[in-house]
């Protein structure tokens, strides 16, 4: 079955994942119309896959051509695509981060439930080779996560190729989720227990340039013994200091584990030791990325099993960032 989409915003990584992507299942996904804010993108887009550009996100998900919505950047609209796709009963793939207050998540999440549209967001690295290794490894040779250190540096916006830019809050917001849900995909459950920081340039910061968390997946009963995890993302250093920026990069991803210990660099690398030293993986043989996250979105639209859990993780990594920040705020930590 092919599916007749349509594109809400053309992201960040349009021309290295989503395009590409499309293209090569042009057998499962028929691009019918494209809607950016930038009008002269949704044309070029357009007429790339013969569509239509068109000048709204209701406009798009209303159209009788179209079976889902593919949300590619965060824009302006915030949930407001989401919202539009379940009026017109169109289902949703969503690959941005969406910064919503507790009680709007739960509206969204709500509204979703009852349209019964398919719902899929986009956690890209839960799908990586490495991570799908990682996985094989601790059920087999590395055993139980305890700790688990997952680090994203990246560069700030720049005012006169000097000083950062103070991000806006929907980076931190998205890059945490994603970081969140990853850790939780590893030690394969969710946490108990959240504590964050916060570091804004100026006392009336637009938004963050470090944000840092800390994930108790300790049972109650067992306080301090189960999985601890530091999510740290950091939007610092001025993107004209290219060097800077790239200089000592962290491993993505650090996994110390019963039996060893293991380091990811996403999407295809993997170094793990235990006893018998060092291994070193790499993985740039499996399917891309982009390839296999709009693959799995085709399986959740035209199966007749309608999967609860895309929307349920990603509302629980959305209400974990939020709780880090009240962390934050009432300098505690909070029981999730």
């Amino acid at each position: 079955m092919k599916l007749r989409i349509g594109l809400v915003g053309l992201g960040e990584v349009w021309q290295t994942r989503h395009a590409p992507a499309l293209r090569t299942m042009s057998d499962r996904f028929e691009v019918r119309a494209v809607c950016d804010q930038v009008s002269h993108r949704a044309e070029q887009a357009a007429a790339e896959f013969d569509a239509d550009a068109v000048d709204g996100y209701r406009t798009l998900a209303a159209r009788e051509d179209i079976d889902a919505v593919l949300i590619l950047s965060p824009q302006w609209y915030g949930a407001l695509p989401i919202l539009a796709a379940c009026d017109s009963a169109k289902a949703v793939y969503c690959a941005v981060g969406l910064d919503l207050e507790f009680e709007e998540t739960q509206q969204v999440k709500l509204r979703i439930e009852e349209s019964g549209i398919a719902f899929m967001a986009e956690f890209p690295r839960r799908h990586a080779p490495a991570t799908i290794r990682l996985k094989e490894l601790i059920a087999t040779r590395l055993g139980t996560p305890r700790l688990v250190f997952c680090h994203q540096r990246s560069a700030a916006e720049t005012s006169n190729h000097t000083l950062p830019v103070r991000p806006p809050n929907h980076f931190s917001a998205r890059h945490l989720v994603e970081l969140v849900d990853w850790c939780c995909y590893v030690v394969d459950r969710p946490p108990r227990l959240v504590t964050g920081m916060m570091h804004r340039t100026g006392c009336d910061a637009a938004g963050d340039d470090y944000q840092m968390m800390s994930l108790d997946f300790s049972e109650p009963e067992h306080p301090g013994t189960g999985a601890v995890a530091q999510i740290s993302c950091g939007r610092y250093i001025p993107a004209a200091w290219q060097e800077a920026v790239s200089y000592r990069p962290l491993a993505m991803m650090q996994v110390s584990c019963m039996n060893g210990v293991a380091f990811i660099d996403l999407p295809a690398t993997l170094v793990w030791f235990d006893e018998a030293g060092r291994h070193q993986e790499s993985l740039d043989s499996e399917r891309p990325i982009g390839e296999q996250l709009l693959a799995h979105f085709h399986r959740t639209v035209t199966s007749l099993v309608r999967r609860k859990s895309e929307l349920e993780d990603a509302c629980l990594a959305l209400q974990i960032v939020q709780q880090a920040r009240r962390a934050h705020q009432e300098g505690r930590r909070i029981a999730l």
